[in-house]
């Protein structure tokens, strides 16, 4: 596989200039000794304009146009989701390595069209799963690798959220199947979602429901629940919903025969692990409402202990995301694998369209 060779800050593109833009253009600024923003593209030119005077580069309407004019590595897609593939395949097209705001896409045939995009261009491409570099999830992680937990039965992820009317009605596209792709569960659930996955293995059944309760003028969904049956028996359930007032937390519970965790708010407040030549009572740590995620008591997470792993619930903290850009540019030099690439995130979508295939047919989906 290709990769960016010139000694030179790896040159970037940034395609959208919405809330979500904005963010990766100041996760970029973060890290301006490795990484130079010199173009911002977005529809509307004043918006792009104004986000490359806060945050470099030169603005422009078309990625086609950017591409002309710029010397360009890397493009960061950061459009609606609808909008991700088309954009994606243009850049591979191009030759460029590509980052993704989650999800990839809104269904798994088009995440497919970029994978194949990808095999073709043969570079990089990356999808933003920041939580996978919380380190309350590399805690849990290493833990299940290491057997701690022994074999996993269940798991539990709950997004209990809330958004006002006014959230959907700021933009035309909010809401809409064809570029939000899914409601509560595809757009404000995909990482947790995502967390489940990568702790239970490879999903194989959906059975779930939906229903729009909260909300008006939306063809998504406000509420989401459902069952994944994962290849090794065990059970997840999936719970999401904007319309939890006034808004609560993110939950993630893994369950095993031999100790169980939960991350609450991406801070692990609850570990009880057994070494794998040990007894179930061997080890236990904390209890529930206490907060574990010191580094000092899990050196797995070493190294990350001047970096804070709460967020309120929503927020955009830019040290995860920081840390998915790192392992991006490290994965360029040929100095580590890249942690999540196109074929993780298919895995998400996959559970989350098949949330929506069962909601619409009130049958079990095979994945």
């Amino acid at each position: 596989m290709s990769t960016a060779a010139a000694p030179h800050r790896v040159r970037l593109a940034l395609v959208g200039a919405g809330v979500i833009g904005k963010h990766h253009g100041r996760v970029v600024g973060e890290l301006a000794g490795r990484l130079e923003l010199v173009a911002v593209v977005d529809l509307d030119r004043e918006r792009a304009e104004q986000l490359a005077g806060e945050c470099g580069g030169r603005p422009y309407t078309s990625l086609a146009e950017a591409l002309a004019a710029e010397d360009v590595d890397v493009v960061t897609v950061c459009t609606p989701t609808g909008r991700h593939g088309e954009v994606a395949i243009e850049a591979l097209a191009a030759g460029k390595h590509v980052i993704i705001e989650k999800p990839a896409e809104v269904t798994v045939d088009k995440t497919d069209e970029i994978i194949a995009a990808q095999r073709r261009a043969d570079t990089l491409v990356a999808v933003i799963s920041q939580h996978r570099f919380d380190p309350a999830t590399e805690v849990v992680l290493a833990a299940i690798a290491r057997g701690e937990l022994g074999r996993l039965t269940s798991g539990v992820a709950s997004i209990d959220w809330w958004r006002g009317q006014s959230y959907y009605d700021s933009g035309d596209w909010r809401g809409t199947w064809e570029l939000d792709g899914g409601g509560a569960l595809m757009n404000q659930g995909v990482h947790t979602v995502d967390l489940l996955v990568a702790a239970l293995g490879r999903p194989v059944e959906v059975i779930a429901t939906t229903a729009t309760v909260a909300h008006e003028r939306i063809e998504v969904e406000d509420v989401a629940a459902g069952v994944v049956t994962f290849e090794s028996g065990a059970l997840g359930v999936l719970h999401a919903t904007t319309a939890a007032y006034p808004g609560l937390n993110v939950r993630l519970q893994v369950h095993g025969d031999k100790g169980s965790a939960v991350i609450d708010d991406d801070t692990l407040t609850f570990i009880h692990r057994t070494p794998t030549e040990g007894s179930a009572e061997d080890r236990a740590y904390g209890s529930q409402g206490e907060s574990l995620n010191q580094v000092t008591d899990f050196p797995e997470a070493s190294g990350l202990a001047t970096e804070t792993a709460g967020s309120n619930p929503g927020s955009l903290g830019s040290d995860a995301h920081r840390r998915q850009y790192e392992n991006f540019l490290a994965a360029l030099a040929g100095e580590e694998p890249l942690r999540v690439d196109l074929e993780t995130n298919r895995r998400s979508i996959a559970v989350i369209t098949a949330v929506y295939e069962s909601a619409r047919t009130r049958r079990p989906v095979r994945i």
